[in-house]
């Protein structure tokens, strides 16, 4: 009978560390966006997030939330490449936002601990709206989470312009790493 009450006791401390609704608000100062596009020379450049939220229901697989990334702020180093990347392929001044809107969350998320999840949802991006999937390694603790997000932009399928010339070739791929820690926040 002790051991059975010990029990409930433990199972009933230990279950806010394992609520099954969380958000997680990211935060320009706390998030680092960056891309690498391989060619015969690999660039790597940033951009900014304008806002980002994130919530999801571990049980259920639900998410919601948004994630906003400011694309007239992508910088590679080199104010020739930015421009020409801008103005030719990114469009940014008709298209200055990106916009992942997250609609479930594949796997268990550990807290504490390390986890590997999928995010799922609709990724806008010049001007068109793309079905994606996010590769995400988070670390938690009770009260905070860490995350590495990658994923692949394939933007000459998805309308963007091709900006490889007859010497310099670019893949039609950029890979994208976004690292962003805040608050874990069980509802």
């Amino acid at each position: 009978m002790r051991i059975g009450r010990a029990l409930l006791a433990l199972a009933a401390i230990a279950l806010p560390a394992f609520a099954a609704e969380c958000s997680l608000e990211l935060k320009p100062e706390n998030t680092k966006i960056q891309w690498t596009l391989s060619g015969l020379h690999t660039v790597h450049g940033t951009f900014d997030l304008k806002r980002g939220a994130i919530n999801f229901d571990t049980e259920t697989g639900n998410a919601s939330g948004q994630v906003v990334v400011d694309i007239a702020s992508g910088d590679s180093g080199s104010p020739p490449r930015d421009h020409r990347m801008h103005a030719g392929v990114l469009e940014s001044k008709k298209y200055p936002e990106a916009v992942f809107t997250p609609d479930r969350v594949e796997g268990a998320l550990a807290v504490p601990g390390t986890s590997n999840v999928k995010l799922h949802g609709m990724f806008t991006i010049h001007g068109a709206e793309h079905e994606m999937t996010m590769n995400v390694q988070a670390r938690t603790t009770p009260d905070q989470l860490s995350a590495t997000i990658t994923f692949d932009i394939p933007y000459v399928a998805w309308g963007m312009k091709d900006p490889s010339k007859f010497v310099f070739k670019v893949d039609k791929t950029v890979h994208v790493s976004i690292e962003g820690s805040g608050p874990l926040q069980k509802r």
